[in-house]
């Protein structure tokens, strides 16, 4: 019997954002638990400058070596003049048959690696260029989910055009006292601060403004539990069971700290037991947010839960973690996908998602020569 032709993945991480070696994690993960009777795999790191690395030099960060060290013996390899540089070493893997991005924040979530892909003419996983630029600007997200009528907290937009007039007094009026200040186009909590006086606005506004140009300013929710929902699909997609993050009442929220450095203090309810009607709810309010997004593949839906049991929409993330402690996949578990299954899920929806985009048809209308 013929043995069946394995496919070959190009598994690219890292990035330049701050989510980097969150990635890594995360593609070490995916890695592993990738069934090597099924696929080759050639993996490519994106350094901190956004610099593509060869498997092979990969292959030595993969290992243990330090990645700065690595970077150093690489570069001088590259010819910088040419504009293709930064991308040349994926020309080394020529058969590629899908592309499996694992770059978290800029870049990765942000539409730009899926236009390269488009480019390359190559299926890949997760979300396309517009629902990934969408889904990854809280603001446009929040636009798209009001007019969706899918519930989100309140909030103002600050830029450096109209921070003078953005007070704190202004801002408490327009979305209460306690405020919490988030740079747009940033994930993982990096650069939010909560605010409950002008002294922490300004601080936290300024800190704010070292990731982006335009700062969501959004109202605190009091004592919010924090649960999230996993989704998987394409056109149909489904939502999983839910779960809880409790996080130390010594802690404002959840932030990167917590999240990746030191999550000693977090625990996880997986999944979490909440009276039905609000669990459906959530579900519904995830699957109408993936699609009025038009995402695709995959996502992990966050949501801040009022006391009163109000769910509020917080952030959609289009490529989750896949870490030790990352929602996305353990959600999965519990709802009865293994790991190394979601992988392979996951996969196959990205080749469905080219192929339905192959049959779209492009007409070229000739122009007359003059």
């Amino acid at each position: 019997m013929e043995t069946q032709k394995k496919i070959h993945v190009g598994l690219l991480f890292g990035g330049n954002s701050s989510e980097h070696d969150v990635s890594k994690r995360s593609a070490h993960n995916i890695y592993d638990a990738m069934d090597k009777t099924k696929y080759d795999i050639d993996l490519f790191l994106l350094t901190k400058d956004g610099i593509v690395l060869s498997d092979a030099a990969t292959r030595r960060v993969f290992n243990g070596e330090a990645e700065d060290d690595v970077v150093a013996t690489e570069l001088p390899k590259l010819d910088m003049s040419d504009p293709l540089a930064p991308i040349k070493n994926l020309a080394l893997a020529k058969d590629i048959d899908i592309f499996y991005p694992v770059v978290h924040g800029n870049l990765g979530e942000d539409g730009t690696l899926q236009g390269l892909f488009k480019l390359l003419k190559k299926p890949y996983v997760g979300s396309g260029v517009l629902a990934s630029a969408a889904s990854f600007d809280k603001d446009i997200t929040k636009q798209i989910l009001t007019h969706h009528h899918i519930q989100n907290t309140k909030y103002v937009v600050v830029t450096p055009e109209n921070r003078e007039q953005m007070t704190y007094d202004y801002l408490s009026e327009k979305v209460g006292q306690h405020l919490f200040i988030k740079p747009a186009n940033q994930g993982s909590s990096v650069g939010i601060h909560k605010a409950e006086n002008e002294r922490e606005y300004l601080d936290g506004l300024a800190d704010a403004f070292k990731y982006d140009y335009k700062i969501l300013v959004e109202e605190s929710i009091d004592n919010p539990r924090e649960v999230e929902c996993s989704i998987l699909g394409n056109e149909n997609p489904k939502a999983s069971k839910l779960g809880a993050i409790d996080v130390p009442k010594s802690d404002t929220f959840y932030d990167y700290n917590n999240k990746f450095v030191d999550a000693s203090g977090v625990t996880f309810e997986l999944p979490v037991d909440l009276p039905v009607d609000l669990t459906k709810r959530i579900q519904e309010m995830s699957l109408g947010a993936f699609k009025a997004l038009g995402l695709k593949g995959m996502a992990r839906v966050d949501f801040l839960v009022s006391e009163d049991g109000e769910p509020y929409l917080g952030e959609i993330n289009t490529l989750p973690g896949f870490t030790n402690i990352s929602l996305y996949p353990k959600l999965w578990e519990v709802s009865g996908i293994s790991y190394t299954d979601l992988i392979d899920q996951l996969i196959q929806l990205g080749f469905d998602e080219f192929k339905r985009q192959s049959e779209i048809h492009y007409d070229f209308v000739a122009l007359d020569a003059e």
